[in-house]
């Protein structure tokens, strides 16, 4: 199949073999078709279906697409929600967007990971007494005190365990459409509740929080128009601090087992801070966090000699675009050095989206992500030394979100 056309599969809709296959649902596509774009149908509608800098290009373009009606919702309502950042288009979203990007100063992810640090090490004489530990619960109890800490709004000891639950549940539940799904829509209402008092109480001066503090710039946000935002939407978005950032877990669980699997890299990144970076991003690239992102056509525009109209349904495979080997050399092996010659394309590593930062839709959180995994893996190298016994380290893609399925078990910790 030329690669500039794009192939009609699959005569029923595959909603049930994407749930089904996962990760690999694309890529068995792909591979049939001979094309990296195809098209099929989802939820009882034409999806496009591609991977690779071109297709990434083409849904990051700037006001093309649109987010609304991309996701299914059940998926919407655990990752984003109504009213989120992720949902505007234009104007609106670039000065929503501007919020969340005045957050991510260098010293404010700092400061976050300084309290990763702080809460990793009160953690570790306790892991140290256990039996053993299963890392990636572990790390996202510590991951959800930092980050409400540094929103400003550090919570009570018998508070973290019902927070870190319901964040937790809400990126397990994204990609089922079954009883997971349902515990995440569940525990995130609970959430909202609580995050909505949040921004109440901070907006009448019950809950006094330093200037600059995520909490507070979100409560005290007024949209383009210099209206506040309705608590509902900012309630919304206080999550979509909160919940990414103890997602990163998963990252952190990711970058353990590379550790494992790849005792000569431990050393590199403890003495090297160059090699950390390319090593974390190696961790980023390899591994499977969320398998596609999606956007609606917001006008009539042609690709590869087919028209989209308006309301068309693209879906960017970021698995397999971040294994493509047209822009990876071997990209089943994990190798870190292969950043040395990165070029930082916006449209050729997308593991949290492409394109500009500030215009797109690219997560606002991603150098957050990055510079917490690289503390974390500062923390598992030479903070604490730990073994890791026998167990079942396997990842299996037919999961949405993948994760070692054991949760990396690690014993006998020693602080160092």
């Amino acid at each position: 199949m030329p690669i500039d056309q794009i192939p009609r599969l699959d005569r029923g809709d595959q909603s049930a073999a994407l749930l089904r296959e996962g990760y690999a649902f694309g890529a068995h596509r792909f591979l049939r078709s001979g094309s990296d774009a195809f098209e099929t149908r989802l939820m009882l509608r034409r999806a496009v279906v591609a991977y690779g800098e071109e297709a990434a290009r083409l849904l990051y373009e700037p006001d093309r697409m649109t987010r609304r009606r991309a996701l299914p919702v059940t998926v919407l309502t655990l990752l984003q929600d109504f009213g989120s950042v992720e949902l505007l288009d234009e104007q609106p979203h670039r000065h929503r967007k501007a919020m969340f990007m005045s957050l991510m100063t260098p010293a404010a992810l700092t400061e976050l990971g300084d309290l990763v640090d702080r809460e990793w090490r009160v953690r570790t004489p306790e892991w140290a007494q256990a039996r053993d530990v299963v890392l990636f619960d572990a790390v996202r109890e510590v991951l959800c005190r930092a980050v409400c800490a540094w929103s400003g709004i550090p919570l009570a000891d018998d508070e973290v365990a019902i927070r870190t639950r319901q964040f937790a549940a809400m990126v397990e539940g994204a990609g089922s459409a079954g009883p997971r799904n349902l515990r995440g829509q569940a525990l995130r209402h609970r959430a909202e509740r609580w995050a909505g008092q949040v921004i109440e109480r901070i907006r009448s001066g019950d809950l006094p929080v330093e200037e600059g503090r995520p909490a507070r710039v979100i409560a005290e946000h007024r949209d383009e128009d210099g209206r506040l935002l309705d608590v509902d939407v900012a309630r919304v978005e206080l999550i979509n601090v909160l919940r990414p950032t103890v997602a990163v877990a998963r990252y952190v669980v990711f970058a353990a087992l590379a550790l494992h699997q790849h005792p000569d890299c431990r050393a590199k990144v403890r003495e090297d801070d160059e090699y950390l970076r390319w090593f974390v991003q190696e961790v980023r690239r390899y591994f499977p966090f969320f398998p596609m992102v999606g956007g609606r056509a917001r006008e009539e525009f042609e690709w590869r000699g087919r028209r989209f109209d308006r309301g068309a349904w693209f879906l960017l495979d970021i698995y397999a675009t971040n294994h493509d080997p047209r822009i990876w050399q071997e990209p089943a092996d994990f190798r870190p050095e292969r950043f040395a010659g990165w070029d930082g394309g916006p449209y050729s590593f997308v593991p949290q989206g492409g394109g500009d930062h500030d215009s797109a839709h690219r997560c606002a959180g991603e150098w957050l992500t990055i510079s917490v995994v690289e503390r974390a893996v500062r923390l598992l190298t030479a903070a604490m030394s730990y073994d890791v016994p026998l167990q079942d380290l396997s990842i299996d893609l037919a999961r949405m979100p993948a994760a070692p399925a054991s949760g990396v078990r690690i014993s006998r910790v020693r602080p160092a």
